[in-house]
């Protein structure tokens, strides 16, 4: 569901994050394919539309994924076609913060140290011996110049490593699909719909004090994704094979260990997001946001146009079993 919060508070004081999950929810099925570990290249056109519709009005929903090969490029003809001719396209759900410019600048000294862990500590410090002694040989092979990690917080730490990891296997976030869809929507002029829910800032600066000083149970995230680094690279790349070629049974059969779960748990959870009263039942009100609009949009336009995270669409918080529920009809791509 989410990114984690506190980085969105540090981005160019903007205070801004997309919550957003791309990965299809993982399952309990057989391991990765052995041996799979060549990644598609050049044009590929990814997964068909689902078509939500009523009364003769049509919102058709791209499944978004990541991670996506680095040389792969997406172009699919079909979306192109329909997303041209739609009169609105609804950007992905999520939640946004903003401050201004001179409030952002007062922050400033409060964002000093924020990735640290409290007192000074390290990670061999703060985790247990046996965790940190399978971080060792991966903080070699992907962060081998980076020691500042060490003294970061476990969430931030893992982050950083499962970035490299990401990197270092020809690995991205798949980020470039988004840019060439809002391509598209600029190059026809389409009426864009954030459907984005606005946090509540006011106590921004008492949650970043509060954030510096407290602790994170934040342990079951670093191990999480150390596991996935450990035992899912193959089976990375065997998902983001399958969704360049429009396979989602074969992203949805693989398991992997579910760090962001964890890593959100770990955030969500703490006391600083508690003592914000805006920041609470945030998954629900994204939902119920991105259903407001999607609805709005099939009852205003003849055609429109959506991305969802096919977590979001496959996962256990499916928005489209939400419109369903409605008494939209849901057709899911061939």
């Amino acid at each position: 569901m989410t990114k984690y919060l506190l980085p969105a508070l540090c981005l160019s004081l903007s205070l801004s994050t997309a919550w957003a999950q791309t990965e299809a929810p993982p399952t309990e099925t057989e391991p990765a394919a052995a041996g799979e570990t060549v990644l598609l290249v050049g044009q590929r056109p990814g997964p068909g539309l689902w078509k939500v519709s009523k009364d003769g009005h049509v919102l058709w929903v791209f499944g978004s994924y990541g991670p996506l090969p680095d040389k792969m490029e997406w172009r699919s003809q079909q979306v192109e076609n329909i997303l041209s001719q739609s009169q609105e396209y609804l950007a992905p759900p999520g939640a946004s913060a903003h401050v201004g410019i001179l409030r952002g600048l007062t922050l400033l000294p409060k964002l000093i140290g924020l990735k640290k862990n409290p007192d000074g500590a390290s990670l061999k410090e703060v985790l247990p011996a046996d965790i940190y002694a399978r971080w060792q040989p991966l903080k070699a092979k992907y962060l081998p110049r980076n020691n500042d990690v060490e003294q970061e917080r476990p969430i931030f730490a893992a982050q950083a490593l499962f970035d490299a990891g990401l990197k270092q296997a020809g690995l991205n976030k798949g980020q470039a699909v988004g840019v060439k869809l809002r391509g598209i929507v600029k190059e026809h002029n389409i009426k864009v719909t954030e459907t984005a829910i606005a946090l509540d800032t006011s106590g921004a600066s008492q949650a970043l004090s509060d954030f510096k000083k407290s602790s994170l149970a934040d342990t079951e995230c670093f191990i999480k994704t150390v596991s996935r680094l450990e035992q899912d690279l193959d089976g990375m790349r065997v998902r983001a094979n399958a969704w360049a070629k429009g396979d989602l049974e074969g992203i949805q059969k693989l398991s992997y260990p579910d760090q962001e779960s964890a890593c959100d748990d770990a955030m969500m959870g703490a006391g600083f997001v508690k003592n914000q009263p805006g920041w609470q039942n945030l998954e629900q009100r994204i939902q119920d946001a991105w259903v407001t609009a999607a609805e709005k949009a099939i009852s205003t336009n003849n055609t429109s146009f959506a991305v969802l995270g096919l977590g979001n669409i496959l996962g256990s918080r499916n928005y489209l079993a939400a419109l369903q529920a409605k008494g939209y009809q849901i057709d899911a791509p061939d």
